[in-house]
């Protein structure tokens, strides 16, 4: 036989011939290729939806913090306006000029302040605090104190939460 007869007879055959990888290995490789890439798509879009989610909260829990801070902030705003009214009750029921109809309404602004977490402070006998009161002078007491005493209460002070909104003017006593 010649060579290229042998040739002939060996590539029908297979032998000798270097063959082409076949078709199923081929679709093997190529979707477990393709099945990987997927595998890291999922992964990033995942990551992606955790993300805008993660941002999505953030974003929520800013938005209904400075919600409270405007609707507490209105609220201060309101209260503040109201303390010449409040100033002119207190003064009122010092001197017993509280009667009938406009005792009620005067408990009726003292229920909505209170409810709003407004509270009045300033007695005379407390400890001077300087972060609560505001010395105007120095006004002795009968009895003799061993700390700065308040002795005298021009103006009560106001705090709204907590938060100091009008400081207490008073006289003090010294030691």
């Amino acid at each position: 036989m010649t060579d290229s007869h042998q040739d002939a007879d060996r590539a029908t055959t297979g032998e000798g011939v270097d063959s082409a990888p076949s078709p199923e290995g081929v679709e093997q490789d190529v979707t477990a290729e393709r099945e990987a890439q997927l595998e890291q798509l999922i992964s990033e879009r995942t990551a992606d939806l955790q993300r805008l989610q993660a941002e999505y909260i953030n974003y929520k829990k800013r938005v209904d913090r400075d919600r409270d801070l405007a609707r507490q902030g209105g609220v201060e705003s309101v209260l503040t306006d109201f303390m010449p009214v409040l100033d002119a009750i207190s003064l009122a029921k010092q001197h017993g000029d509280i009667d009938g109809g406009f005792r009620l309404v005067a408990e009726e602004l003292d229920k909505v302040t209170g409810k709003h977490g407004l509270v009045a402070f300033g007695e005379v006998g407390d400890v001077f605090d300087p972060n609560l009161h505001e010395a105007l002078m120095a006004v002795p007491l009968e009895q003799p104190v061993d700390i700065v005493t308040v002795s005298q209460v021009m103006q009560q002070g106001y705090q709204l939460k907590g938060r100091v909104i009008r400081p207490a003017r008073v006289a003090v006593a010294n030691p």
